[in-house]
């Protein structure tokens, strides 16, 4: 049997099939297509229908390659949704998590409801573009006049086969699912001016949505497909795709963000937690992703645009390499870098305010950012052990940062544990870990993990020497300050 993972991120989507090859699974990309947010009528938004209309495109090339069946699953980034109207037509553009509209919505919400309060009722972490503090400024008339609220995935897949759902792994990153209720908090649906009447229901990872709407079969060439609600926040995905084993082990799904954590069978919404701002985000197969939203490659990534993509990510990192470590660090957490107009810029005037080199070169510029990812890694792994109360043996770094040699093996230098980089991919086999499941061929998480280990390489990272992570932590504390979210 062939199965699809359709996997858009912020900046690009593609379709890859997966089969179960001489137990391995085989990935083949399909179809790949560019993504991002524009600036319309001075709002960030995403165009969706340019999304949709490349899964269809995907599809068709699927179909010519002899293709005739197939099963398909959706995830993409959390936190971003689409209100629709009682015929099932979008009220807006789907506006971006990176838009200044939630620059002080946060503040407003926590005006009225107490932090600890939001806290101990959904366990997750407080970042400004969380969906509460979306809605929250929604436009109230749009409000009064949605039949449906759907996560971006969701929405897709109605689109896709008409079927309304509300899947819980991406549900959970609005901060509004009770922990204990498993449904939308009442007190944060008033305070935002919606109703639980206007969630579609919930559905776990695995469950059948149905086929593709004939009308799309009148339009495009494309296979049998019976669609599948998989972990379709794309984090949710990426750790699914984890090869982890037993219990001493994170995961730091690197990308466009970093999100360092574990995977755990309860949330922990304690103090502790709630004074360390994690988050407690509903995975697959009843688990937990304790975890710590960082800013990650979002930071290297504008760099290199700024710069008219004159490097390579692969080339920065080379250059990188040439620079002297830990001379200059930022604090990678500060609101500062969430959406800077120009963020080479934007480090550099960090560098001058807190009185350190200004980095010029490309070299320097990208020496600058993984140093201080790395850094942050570090503190946030201790974090996470004092939090869970387990030890921490192995750290899998997976998604596109796992081809970042150079941040890998800071990385394991700076924590002193094992690094295993890989698979780049995680997020696709994680979605497609639920369709093997969904389908019978593979048993459970633990069996596709293993089929996983076998199929895809990783590469291992150990601990070096004369890394004195007392004195560097204290330097990075010292410039950066402390990095709350509220």
């Amino acid at each position: 049997m062939k199965h699809v993972a359709v996997d858009v991120g912020a900046s690009s989507g593609r379709l890859l099939m997966g089969e179960l090859v001489n137990g391995k699974i085989e990935l083949t990309e399909i179809h790949r297509f560019k993504n991002g947010f524009t600036e319309v009528d001075g709002q960030c938004v995403w165009n969706i229908d340019h999304i949709f209309t490349n899964v269809l495109v995907g599809l068709e090339k699927l179909k010519k390659t002899g293709v005739t069946r197939c099963t398909l699953g959706i995830d993409t980034w959390a936190v971003d949704y689409c209100l629709v109207d009682e015929e099932g037509k979008r009220l807006h553009e789907i506006i971006s998590y990176r838009d200044k509209r939630t620059d002080c919505a946060m503040d407003a919400v926590l005006a009225e409801v107490p932090a600890a309060d939001i806290y101990a009722k959904t366990g997750i972490q407080f970042l400004q573009f969380n969906s509460l503090y979306q809605l929250y400024v929604e436009d109230a008339g749009l409000k009064a006049r949605t039949d449906a609220v759907m996560m971006v995935p969701d929405y897709l897949g109605y689109l896709l086969t008409g079927e309304r759902v509300t899947e819980v792994t991406n549900a959970s990153s609005t901060q509004m699912l009770h922990l204990h209720t498993k449904q939308f908090d009442v007190d944060l649906l008033d305070l935002v001016g919606l109703d639980a009447g206007q969630f579609a229901r919930f559905v776990k990872p695995g469950e059948m949505l149905g086929k593709i709407s004939a009308e799309w079969h009148e339009q495009y060439d494309l296979p049998d497909c019976d669609v599948i609600a998989v972990a379709t926040h794309d984090t949710a995905s990426a750790v699914l795709g984890a090869p982890g084993v037993g219990d001493d082990w994170a995961f730091l799904s690197s990308g466009t963000w970093s999100l360092l954590g574990a995977e755990l069978a309860n949330p922990i919404n304690s103090a502790e937690a709630f004074a360390a701002n994690y988050t407690n985000e509903w995975g697959a197969y009843d688990t937990f992703r304790f975890l710590k939203n960082i800013m990650g490659l979002w930071l290297i990534q504008e760099v290199a645009r700024m710069q008219d993509y004159m490097y390579s990510y692969a080339e920065l990192a080379e250059l990188a390499a040439h620079e002297e470590p830990f001379e200059v660090l930022i604090g990678v957490d500060d609101h500062r870098f969430l959406n800077p107009t120009d963020m080479i810029a934007e480090i550099q005037a960090y560098c001058m305010e807190t009185g350190q080199e200004i980095p010029r070169t490309p070299g320097k510029l990208a020496r600058v950012i993984y140093d201080s990812l790395a850094i942050q890694y570090a503190i946030q792994i201790e974090q996470l052990q004092a939090l869970t109360g387990q030890e921490i043996r192995h750290l899998h770094i997976i998604g596109g940062g796992a081809n970042i040699a150079i941040l890998n093996q800071l990385t394991a230098d700076l924590t002193g544990i094992t690094v295993h980089a890989g698979p780049t991919e995680a997020t696709g086999l994680g979605n497609l870990a639920v369709q093997l499941i969904a389908s019978g061929e593979a048993k459970d998480i633990t069996a596709v993990r293993e089929l996983i280990r076998r199929s895809t390489p990783m590469t291992t990272y150990t601990p070096g020497d004369g890394v004195n992570m007392m004195e560097i932590r204290a330097k990075y504390k010292n410039i950066s300050g402390k990095q709350e979210a509220f």
